[in-house]
C-alpha cells in the first residue's frame, strides 16, 4: 500500500470515528430543545376583529317622484347643503299645462254645480206649489201633475249630487297637478354633504319604481355622527355586548386608531351576498360601531378594521396561547375503574387540554383549565401556579412531546421555531 493511500485510510477512519461519537453522545443526551417560559401574571385583554366600511349615521337618498328631464343641479358632489336647500329643477312644461287644464276643468265644474243647484232649487218650488194646491182644492191640480213635479224634484236632486261629485273629482285633480308640478324642484331632506351625484343635467329623472338604483338622483349623508358597520363571525357575536369598547384603524388613515363603542347588534344574520352559496357557509351578523371622534375629512365607505374588546382581566395567571396543547390523559378515577373491571372492561383515555410542565429536566404533561384568550397568552383558572416553568415552544416540538420526555432548554442565540 503506498503512503498515499495509507494517509486517505487514515483520514476515512478519523472522520468515522468523530461521526460514532457524536452519535453516541447525542444518544446519551437524548434531551429534546424547547423554548421555555415561565407562569406569570398579566393582565389579558379579549378582542373580536371584524372589517367592514364607514357609514354616515344618516344618509338619504335623493329620487324624483316623476319623470321629467334635468334642467338644472345647483349643487356638486362634495358640496355641503343645508336642509331645505334648492338641489335639481326639471322640466315643467307638461306639469304647467296640466295645472292649466284641470283648472279649467274646475272652474267647469263649479258652473256645472251652480246650474244643478238652480234646477233642483226651481224643481223643490214646483213641487212645493203642486203639494199645496193638491191639499187646499185637490180639483185644480191632477195626481199625475204632482207625480210628475215629484219625479222632477228627484232627478234635479241626482244630477246636483253628480256635480258635486264631480266639483269634488275636479278639486282632487288639480291639487295633484300642482302636486306634481311642485315635485319638479327637489330641496335637501337633510342637512350634509353630497356624498353621490349620479346624474348631469340634460338627463331624465326616472321614478325608480322598480329599482332604487334607477331612480338615484344624489345621496347625501349627515356625517356629524360616523359609524362602522362590521361583519362579525357567528361564533364571535355571542361574546359581544353594546357599550364595548372599540378601536377602529381605517385604512385611508393608517398612522392613527380611533375609538369607538358597539352601538348595534344584528339579530339576525346577514342576506347572503349573492344566491347559489353553499348551505355551511359562513354566518356573520352586522355590528354597527359608532366613532367617538372621527376626522374630519372622513368619508362614507372606506374600508376599515374594528378591534372590538369584550373583557379585560387585570393580574391573572396565565400561559403562551402556544404552550395549550391537547393529549389523551387518564385521570386518577379512571384507572381505579380499570382495575375493579378487570380485563372485561376498558377505560379509553379522554382528549384533555393541558401544558407541558417541566420537572427536574422533564416535560409532564399536565391537565388545565383556561378562561379568556388575550393576543398571546391564556388565562389560567385551574391546573398551574406562579412561576413554574413550561415548554412554550417551538411548535413542532410541543405537538411531537411525549408525557415524561427528557428536555432542555434551547441553547441561548439559536432560533426556535414557533
Amino acid at each position: 500500500m503506498s503512503r498515499g493511500a495509507k494517509i486517505g485510510l487514515g483520514l476515512v477512519v478519523a472522520v468515522v470515528a468523530i461521526v460514532i461519537v457524536s452519535v453516541v453522545r447525542g444518544k446519551g443526551d437524548g434531551a429534546v430543545e424547547v423554548r421555555e417560559e415561565a407562569v406569570a401574571r398579566r393582565e389579558l385583554v379579549a378582542a373580536v376583529t371584524a372589517s367592514g366600511k364607514i357609514e354616515a349615521k344618516s344618509q338619504v337618498d335623493v329620487q324624483s317622484e316623476v319623470t321629467a328631464r334635468i334642467l338644472r343641479i345647483t349643487v356638486k358632489e362634495g358640496d355641503v347643503v343645508e336642509k331645505g336647500q334648492l338641489l335639481i329643477e326639471l322640466d315643467q312644461v307638461q306639469f304647467k299645462g296640466t295645472v292649466d287644464r284641470t283648472t279649467a276643468q274646475l272652474a267647469s265644474a263649479e258652473a256645472s254645480l251652480m246650474q244643478a243647484r238652480a234646477n233642483r232649487d226651481q224643481a223643490q218650488r214646483t213641487l212645493a206649489r203642486a203639494d199645496e194646491l193638491k191639499r187646499t182644492n185637490p180639483t185644480l191640480i191632477s195626481d199625475e201633475a204632482v207625480e210628475q213635479a215629484q219625479q222632477t224634484y228627484d232627478v234635479a236632486q241626482a244630477v246636483l249630487r253628480s256635480n258635486e261629485a264631480q266639483l269634488m273629482q275636479a278639486e282632487a285633480s288639480l291639487k295633484e297637478a300642482k302636486d306634481n308640478l311642485a315635485r319638479t324642484r327637489l330641496f335637501a331632506p337633510i342637512s350634509g354633504r353630497v356624498v353621490r351625484l349620479a346624474v348631469e343635467e340634460g338627463e331624465v329623472a326616472q321614478t325608480g319604481t322598480f329599482s332604487r338604483d334607477v331612480g338615484l338622483l344624489m345621496r347625501i349623508a349627515d356625517l356629524s355622527v360616523i359609524q362602522a358597520l362590521v361583519k362579525v363571525d357567528e361564533t364571535d357575536v355571542v361574546r359581544l355586548e353594546l357599550g364595548d369598547s372599540v378601536s377602529v384603524s381605517i385604512d385611508a388613515f393608517p398612522d392613527t386608531a380611533f375609538a369607538g363603542t358597539v352601538t348595534k347588534i344584528a339579530n339576525s344574520a346577514a342576506a347572503a351576498a349573492a344566491t347559489g352559496q353553499s348551505a355551511d357557509r359562513a354566518v356573520d351578523f352586522e355590528v354597527e360601531v359608532t366613532l367617538t371622534n372621527p376626522p374630519s375629512d372622513v368619508r362614507p365607505d372606506l374600508s376599515m378594521t374594528a378591534r372590538i374588546i369584550t373583557d379585560v382581566r387585570k393580574d391573572v395567571l396565565s400561559i403562551p396561547i402556544i404552550a395549550l396543547t391537547t393529549r389523551a390523559h387518564q385521570a386518577a378515577g379512571d384507572s381505579a375503574q380499570v382495575m375493579a373491571l378487570g380485563d372485561s372492561a376498558s377505560v379509553k383515555p379522554k382528549e384533555r387540554e393541558g401544558v407541558f410542565v417541566i420537572e427536574n429536566g422533564m416535560a409532564m404533561f399536565r391537565p388545565v383549565k383556561v378562561g379568556i384568550a388575550g393576543d398571546e397568552h391564556f388565562e389560567v383558572l385551574e391546573g398551574l401556579t406562579a412561576g413554574e416553568m413550561l415548554v412554550a415552544g417551538s411548535y413542532q416540538a410541543i405537538r411531537d412531546l411525549k408525557d415524561s420526555t427528557k428536555v432542555k432548554a434551547a441553547a441561548t442565540g439559536a432560533t426556535v421555531t414557533p
